[in-house]
């Protein structure tokens, strides 16, 4: 499995990580986030990993729907590394630190996915962002465009797919033959990628307005209950604490 044909679906179960309220999974992956970019020292990169593999293991994410990026992606980072390497091992010690970075924030925002229905995301962020209302932005929208991006972008992913499935298919022919199978394949798939997702999103809108509208996505009951503000305490105390081992260290 590759780095773009990583399943951003639900992975079904009903462990403890699952029935978290979303959005203490987002306040979760923000919380994270504002410290190890603030602050982005070892053992503030060691709690958020340390995060990562204790929720995938409650959760039950099977090693099957682990993403195996392809060889090309580690021969970049370890070209970034050499690189470097020619400015010092301090270079190299902050872009390892970058790389750790991005890798451990990206696997918290993925897990989030895999253990989070679509249906509680609207409605989750909707509830995180009300005190925008105040300031009479339109929240609801906003929720509804995230939800919908969220949703549709596994499906444009195999749409992708089966475009160059079939483009692997089409027979060759030299370039300057003047055959439409020389044309090129990159432009023809971008095209019907296009196509396909103007398609996608017309039946999806049409399943919208046949459900109610857009309001009804935001509707869902989904509230936080006191597991969600245990795990939200024990996140913070976790981050204060990587904090100040950062600050003795």
């Amino acid at each position: 499995m590759t780095m773009q044909s990583v399943p951003l679906r639900q992975v079904p179960g009903d462990s403890f990580v699952h029935r978290l309220w979303a959005g203490t999974k987002l306040l979760v992956v923000l919380l994270l986030s504002v410290m190890t970019w603030v602050l982005p020292s070892w053992p503030a990169l060691g709690v958020v990993a340390a995060v990562v593999v204790i929720t995938a293991l409650v959760a039950g994410i099977p090693l099957g729907a682990i993403p195996r990026p392809p060889w090309w992606f580690w021969g970049l980072i370890i070209a970034g590394g050499a690189l470097n390497l020619f400015f010092g091992p301090e270079a190299l010690v902050v872009y390892l630190r970058a790389t750790t970075l991005g890798l451990v924030l990206l696997a918290s925002s993925i897990l989030v996915i895999w253990t989070t229905a679509m249906a509680e995301v609207a409605p989750a962020i909707a509830t995180l962002m009300r005190p925008l209302r105040w300031l009479r932005l339109p929240v609801d929208e906003w929720a509804v465009a995230i939800a919908l991006c969220l949703r549709g972008l596994p499906l444009l992913i195999d749409e992708l797919r089966l475009l160059r499935a079939a483009h692997r298919l089409r027979p060759s022919a030299p370039a300057r033959s003047g055959h439409p199978a020389a044309e090129m394949g990159v432009v023809d798939m971008i095209t019907a990628a296009m196509s396909s997702a103007l398609r996608r999103s017309a039946e999806m809108s049409e399943a919208i307005t046949a459900r109610g509208g857009t309001g009804r996505l935001t509707a869902y009951p989904s509230r936080p209950g006191r597991v969600d503000a245990v795990v939200i305490t024990v996140v913070v105390l976790a981050c204060v604490g990587a904090i100040v081992a950062t600050i003795l260290l």
